[in-house]
């Protein structure tokens, strides 16, 4: 092994070197005018006035303040919140095809008092009148209801990224500019992408229940058009970005683009595929709760109408049931993609 000495200068020679800094005027100039947009964002964003609430809701928690409304808030919310709901009830009136004899799995009729104001004709003032009723409980039928929305969540999500995948490959192929045939159609499947991904699901959606109905047909497309955009960037990059050597000797021996494509190129970018469609799908799997409330299916719908009705045990337990999906699903991806690269 050759190793060259390090060239040393002569005895007694003067060194004269100098450190530039790595910092000037401009770059001052720049901070001073990032510092101005973030103080001036921050007033209109009420950044202040969400640190002072913050700052009085940690001293309400370590007993320094004396109240805080962000405090207030979250405990009444809480305590409406616990324990989550897990049983159902219905009146016996309201279930005209019960058979008494064959009642549901776990479920049992009981007899209750209910309460009500009604207003007295004769004194037009509201009187507290008790009525008995018969209801039909369900122990765990509340939990039930969640479980089989939540599996229309999933699939919702699961159909909209396979419809992401689709429509983003061929998409994906025409926006590689090392693959696309000409600038034009370059430019164009570019454009198609970014209007897929510069629309939010949500919105998306609004308009596809207004074409299709309220249902999962308009979540699945909703979630499919707007993950095609990013599986298409994503997938389009790294085909560019794919090592050329491959490629270059695939070429060489008279491959065409589709062949060159197929056995030089996916080879190298099939782990981040997989990494990028299962993020979608998880993606996925969250954003179809959201778009739910605006009627597209899923559990989302479920969710709002709680919600609506201030029934914050319910809103919980499909919270904890969201997160158990989520966390599931991300276990089994894993597993899955330790297998596949």
């Amino acid at each position: 092994m050759n190793s060259r000495p390090i060239p040393v200068p002569p005895q007694g020679t003067a060194l004269h070197w100098q450190l530039n800094t790595p910092y000037n005027y401009k770059h001052l100039l720049v901070l001073f005018a990032i510092v101005v947009l973030l103080l001036v964002t921050g007033q209109r964003t009420e950044m202040d006035r969400m640190l002072v609430m913050t700052t009085e809701a940690v001293g309400n928690l370590l007993g320094i303040a004396d109240d805080s409304q962000v405090v207030r808030g979250l405990s009444r919310v809480g305590e409406a919140m616990w324990p989550p709901m897990i049983s159902e009830s219905d009146e016996i009136s309201r279930l005209p095809d019960l058979d008494r004899d064959k009642l549901p799995l776990f479920s049992r009729i009981e007899v209750q008092q209910r309460v009500e104001q009604r207003m007295n004709l004769e004194t037009l003032q509201l009187e507290a009148t008790t009525d008995t009723i018969e209801v039909l409980i369900k122990p765990v039928g509340y939990l039930w209801t969640v479980f089989v929305k939540m599996i229309e969540t999933l699939e919702i999500a699961l159909w909209g990224t396979i419809l992401s995948v689709f429509l983003s490959i061929p998409l994906a192929y025409f926006a590689a500019r090392n693959y696309s045939p000409n600038r034009y159609i370059y430019t164009a499947a570019r454009g198609i992408i970014s209007l897929l991904r510069s629309a939010p699901e949500l919105i998306v959606a609004l308009f596809l229940v207004l074409a299709y109905g309220f249902g999962p047909i308009a979540g699945v497309l909703a979630l499919g058009l707007h993950a095609a955009g990013f599986l298409g960037k994503f997938y389009a990059e790294d085909i560019e970005n794919a090592d050329k050597k491959p490629q270059e000797a695939l070429e060489a021996i008279g491959a065409g683009k589709i062949k060159t494509l197929w056995y030089g190129v996916l080879p190298q970018v099939i782990p981040q595929y997989i990494a990028y469609t299962t993020y979608i799908l998880d993606r996925n799997l969250r954003m179809a709760t959201v778009i739910g409330l605006v009627g597209a299916g899923g559990i989302g719908q479920e969710l709002k109408g709680r919600f609506d009705m201030f029934q914050y045990g319910h809103v919980m337990t499909i919270l904890i049931a969201i997160f158990l999906f989520v966390f599931i699903l991300d276990q089994v991806q894993a597993r899955i993609r330790a297998r596949l690269i």
